[in-house]
């Protein structure tokens, strides 16, 4: 299959289009800038010059293809509502230009976004109206309304790997610029997790056998207290590991401190179960204790 990937230039989307060549499918990436269309070329990508505001070339680039990958976001939480907009619209442009034929659209979510029913946040968990105003699974079911074969992937707060600049990165360098690694009460608060490599697999999975309306979670460690993630940080830096009240955290942690404290642990044993996904990539805590992590 020929597939239009967004976000292909980026931490996960660029693991997906090797992922998705390796397996013997055609890539076509979407790229903003000159340095993303050549690294899409030296992937062995086609490319689709545009961005997530370009609403008319999302639908050129997936009416081009057999199916369609959308992990592109604009991860800027001091504008997150515009950025939750541009995603809502690029979604239902996606689902509107294959609505009808059957080719596949999966869209891109977050295990933190749920309402926890259970102890673990399984696939059958509901986006909490209350939490982060991101439209990623209101924008699929309009899709799908109009006739888009629609899955949802939701990913883990921490995704990582070689190239991570996400959440650790984040905090190891918040640590270097404090002289602490700090971790919030107690710190058994759980974080969920996945290898980039691993997610990368399950996209296509669930692009080659996902059933329209179903959703997925990229789920490895089920949950990671977080003051082991602290602990590490603070032993590879050689810097003191405290524990922050929730007071506190809002002034030391600044943007993260909204997510430092959460407890959301996640299971993926039915995604498991219906993809046949079993990752085999390292857990968060022995990848991120690695020199790479900490720019060595």
């Amino acid at each position: 299959m020929r597939i239009f990937v967004t976000g292909a230039t980026g931490f996960i989307g660029s693991a997906i289009v090797h992922e998705l060549a390796g397996a013997g499918h055609r890539v076509l990436g979407l790229a903003r800038s000159d340095a993303g269309a050549e690294a899409l070329t030296r992937a062995g990508a086609e490319v689709h010059r545009g961005d997530l505001a370009d609403t008319q070339g999302l639908a050129a680039g997936a009416r081009a293809c057999d199916g369609v990958i959308h992990t592109a976001f604009i991860h800027d939480f001091s504008n997150y509502a515009p950025a939750a907009e541009t995603d809502r619209r690029a979604i239902e442009a996606l689902g509107a230009a294959i609505a009808g034929t059957d080719r596949p659209l999966v869209v891109t979510s977050g295990t933190l976004l749920l309402r926890r029913q259970n102890a673990l946040a399984t696939e059958q968990d509901e986006p909490d109206p209350a939490g982060l105003p991101r439209k990623s699974e209101d924008a699929a079911r309009t899709a799908a309304s109009k006739g888009a074969r629609v899955c949802v992937l939701r990913l883990p707060p921490s995704v990582h790997g070689d190239g991570d600049h996400g959440f650790v990165p984040a905090l190891i360098e918040l640590a270097r610029e404090t002289g602490i690694s700090a971790y919030v009460g107690d710190g058994r608060n759980r974080w969920p997790a996945v290898h980039r490599l691993d997610a990368a697999r399950l996209y296509r999975l669930a692009l080659e056998n996902g059933a329209a309306g179903a959703k997925f979670h990229a789920v490895a460690d089920e949950g990671v207290p977080f003051r082991e993630i602290a602990e590490v940080i603070g032993r590879r830096l050689n810097v003191p590991v405290v524990s922050k009240s929730p007071d506190e955290a809002a002034n030391h942690f600044g943007w993260l401190a909204h997510f430092v404290g959460l407890d959301r642990p996640a299971s993926s044993a039915q995604t498991q179960q219906l993809l046949g996904w079993r990752p085999a990539q390292a857990g968060l805590i022995p990848d991120i204790d690695r020199p790479s992590y900490f720019g060595a």
